[in-house]
């Protein structure tokens, strides 16, 4: 009978590290590793996102690998193994949802919240915080960064009341910006276009959007209608440097219409 099929990655990952297993394996850091592991973390969200379960299966398993690549280097140095993760994750996940293992009872998505903060701040370590703000990751991309943030602030009533609120600030931080253009003021319009960026990532949040998700489709939106551009031209004998904008913007038009 095959033997659990986690353990039988965890020895491949150990066959590796080994004395005869694979060189460029046997180099790697957990510095090394980072970029990879931040990769195979953003190749499972394209994943999601094309709505494909075979890929999603597949850089799941990537992702995993990851966490068992770390583990095992933790493991060499005696520092932590695989099972030690997985107890703490065990423990963690336990603890923290109280109206699902234990007697509490919590019945909306905002008092799961709530109870979580309040659960996190009882535990090891959180006291020394000096912020409700700290433990958001300063690695994080800027859009999610921001959206943590906001959300961290908002647990505790530093929130706007109405939506219409929100929108009001853009206007009114985007006229700031444009005054910023007028003026020709380079290190005052990089100021203002970030207090508009971080207005646009409130109203996402206020409305339950994630921005880095709604940025990252658009961005593959622009990807595949700007290929099929490319595409006519091509068809057309024609270079991309060679055509008007409103050339380029009647092709944009119909990849629009093809659903692309």
């Amino acid at each position: 009978m095959k033997k659990d099929y986690f353990e039988d990655i965890v020895d491949v990952m150990a066959r590796l590290r080994g004395p005869d297993g694979c060189p460029w394996d046997r180099e790697q850091t957990h510095e090394s590793l980072k970029p990879f592991l931040i990769e195979e973390t953003y190749e499972v969200l394209e994943a999601i996102d094309e709505g494909n379960p075979s890929k999603v299966k597949e850089e799941l398993g990537d992702l995993l690998f990851q966490v068992i690549f770390h583990a095992r280097l933790a493991s060499e140095r005696g520092e932590f193994t695989i099972d030690d993760v997985l107890i703490r994750i065990s423990e963690k996940m336990r603890l923290r949802h109280p109206h699902v293992f234990g007697e509490k009872k919590l019945n909306t998505s905002a008092e799961v919240l709530a109870d979580w903060e309040k659960i996190k701040k009882a535990e090891k370590g959180y006291s020394e915080r000096k912020s409700i703000l700290e433990g958001v990751p300063k690695e994080l991309p800027a859009l999610i960064r921001a959206h943590r943030l906001q959300e961290r602030a908002a647990r505790v009533g530093f929130e706007w009341d109405r939506i219409q609120d929100v929108t009001a600030k853009l206007d009114e931080e985007f006229g700031e910006f444009k005054k910023t253009l007028r003026e020709s003021d380079p290190a005052g319009m990089e100021d203002e276009l970030g207090d508009v960026f971080f207005v646009l990532v409130n109203i996402a949040r206020f409305i339950g959007v994630n921005p880095e998700d709604a940025l990252r489709k658009t961005i593959s939106k622009f990807i595949s209608r700007f290929q099929y551009i490319e595409e006519k031209a091509a068809e057309l004998g024609v270079e991309l440097s060679d055509m008007t904008l409103a050339e380029m913007d009647r092709l944009w038009d119909e990849a629009k219409e093809t659903g692309r």
